[in-house]
């Protein structure tokens, strides 16, 4: 009888904790809870009780909640943009490979193949620039055809690989006792923080192809890539340079003890501490970047959001805007807050404290 009267009373101790333990958390509960009131039945109404599902034009869009029928006649648009439906499978299968490589981070298992993953890491730029362009007996499809969620992807991925190890030089170089090397990198990082991204895409689009060669060529959106890399690599930077701050200054001086060179000091005693300190902030960094690849519409080329912003201009789907970029968020939302939580996931695994040990126990 004690065990059910407790099991009752629980909820209702946690309530009295956490929402009603103050009369501001009382007064801030009762405001959210009359917020939920006013704004979740008509956001429920409008997004699915009186919305439109089936159709495929515009004349199938009778009711007076959101016309998800817009959504679902441009969805390929919005996967893969112009790239031609007989090559689709590439983009699929290039994108599919991900989670597969992704499998030892989730299943302690696979580590034991460790050299095994990391040789298919280093291979996997090259076999995806493969499949997405093509030669070598595929055809090949121009990167002015990319787009959608696909070239989202694509920019805010190879970002994402570059700006690691580009951060953890820079970082490391403004550290270095050497002063040329400091100055560089210091400079280089100050310039590339003190500048907008757009205009560091607009300036890669314009102004690369003026120092390049005569006769060479850049394609756009490798141009594109270089500029969100190099921004990139220098948040990176600070981000890392911080967790570099962060490691005990005697774990320096016990790695100079064994008699370890500068780079066996970094690789094994060093960076694995900084790295593991900063996972938010590497994480903060990517998140930042998948969601500012939807300024590369401003050098013309469409990603997710460019895309729905061209398809709501269609003259046959006027004034389904807000159907268009309620998608886009929720788009973006579940890419960002799945990197969150395999950030949460590596934090705790790589949690060596002493109370998380005895958590484990």
């Amino acid at each position: 009888m004690s065990q059910a009267r407790s099991i009752r009373i629980r909820p209702l101790a946690w309530m009295r904790q956490n929402l009603f333990a103050t009369p501001v958390d009382a007064l801030l509960t009762l405001l959210g809870l009359w917020l939920l009131y006013v704004l979740l039945p008509p956001a429920i109404e409008w997004l699915w009780l009186a919305a439109d599902f089936a159709g495929d034009s515009r004349a199938d869009c009778r009711g007076e909640g959101a016309c998800w029928v817009f959504v679902r006649a441009h969805l390929a648009q919005f996967l893969y943009g112009f790239y031609p439906v007989e090559a689709r499978w590439r983009v699929n299968l290039g994108i599919g490979l991900l989670p597969v490589l992704a499998l030892p981070l989730v299943l302690p298992g696979l580590r034991r193949y460790r050299r095994s993953w990391t040789a298919a890491l280093c291979a996997y730029p090259v076999v995806a620039a493969w499949l997405f362009h093509g030669g070598l007996g595929l055809t090949v499809i121009e990167t002015g055809r990319w787009g959608g969620l696909f070239l989202t992807i694509v920019i805010a991925g190879s970002g994402m690989i570059a700006a690691l190890p580009m951060g953890i030089l820079l970082a490391l170089g403004r550290r270095s006792e050497l002063p040329v090397v400091r100055a560089v990198c210091t400079v280089f990082i100050e310039f590339w923080r003190g500048v907008p991204l757009i205009t560091v895409l607009f300036m890669a689009s314009v102004m690369l192809p003026l120092f390049m060669p005569a006769g060479v060529s850049l394609d756009k959106l490798l141009r594109a890539l270089i500029g969100v890399a190099l921004f990139a690599g220098a948040y990176m930077a600070e981000v890392i340079r911080g967790g570099l701050q962060g490691v005990a200054q005697g774990q320096y001086e016990a790695a100079r003890a064994l008699g370890l060179s500068y780079w066996q000091q970094m690789r094994l005693i060093v960076l694995p501490q900084a790295l593991k300190m900063v996972i938010p902030g590497i994480v903060n960094v990517f998140i930042a970047l998948f969601k500012d690849t939807s300024l590369v519409l401003i050098i013309g080329l469409f990603d997710l959001l460019g895309i729905i912003q061209a398809a709501v201009t269609n003259p046959d789907w006027l004034g389904y805007v807000l159907e268009g970029y309620v998608f886009a968020a929720a788009v973006f939302w579940v890419f960002c807050y799945g990197m969150s939580r395999i950030s949460q996931r590596l934090e705790r695994r790589l949690d060596t404290s002493t109370e998380r040990q005895q958590e484990m126990a």
